[in-house]
C-alpha cells in the first residue's frame, strides 16, 4: 500500500519528452527481443511503460513520481484520472508490468520469451489508453 507519493513538479509540456523516452525504450525492447535478449527487452519495456505513465501524470497534473516504489505511479495516476472501467483496465495493465518487474528484480527471476510476449501485450494496451489521454 502506498501511503505517500513522492513527487516533483514539471511544466505540463514536458510530457512530450517522456513520451519520446518511452518510444525509444520500446523500440529498443523490440530490437532486443528480436535478438532473443529477453532480459534487456524486459527491462526496456518496463522502463517504456514507466516513462509513459510519467508522461500521463505530467500532462494531467504537472507532477511525476520521484520515489523508488513504482506503485506510487499507479497511485498518482489514480489521482489524475476518474475511476471508470476503461481507466481501471489501463491501470491494471500497467500494474501487471510493475508486478512482473518486481518479480524479476527482487526474486531473481529472468525474463523468458513468454514473459516478453505478455509484457508487450500489457504495454501495448496501456499505450493505447495513454494515446487517448494525450
Amino acid at each position: 500500500m502506498v501511503k505517500k507519493v513522492s513527487r516533483k513538479n514539471y511544466n505540463s509540456s514536458k510530457y512530450i519528452d517522456f513520451r519520446k523516452v518511452s518510444d525509444n525504450f520500446y523500440e529498443g525492447a523490440k530490437i532486443a527481443s528480436e535478438f532473443e535478449y529477453y532480459n534487456a527487452s524486459g527491462v526496456l519495456v518496463v522502463h517504456a511503460a514507466i516513462a509513459l505513465a510519467d508522461a500521463v501524470t505530467i500532462r494531467l497534473s504537472s507532477t511525476k513520481c520521484t520515489g523508488n516504489n513504482h506503485y506510487e505511479i499507479i497511485h498518482l495516476l489514480r489521482e489524475c484520472i476518474p475511476g471508470n472501467k476503461e481507466n481501471n483496465s489501463a491501470l491494471m495493465h500497467f500494474e501487471k508490468i510493475i508486478d512482473h518487474k518486481n518479480a524479476v528484480s527482487y526474486q531473481g527471476e529472468i525474463y523468458t520469451k513468454a514473459d516478453i510476449i505478455k509484457l508487450f501485450k500489457h504495454f501495448e494496451r496501456f499505450k493505447s489508453w495513454t494515446d487517448s489521454v494525450f
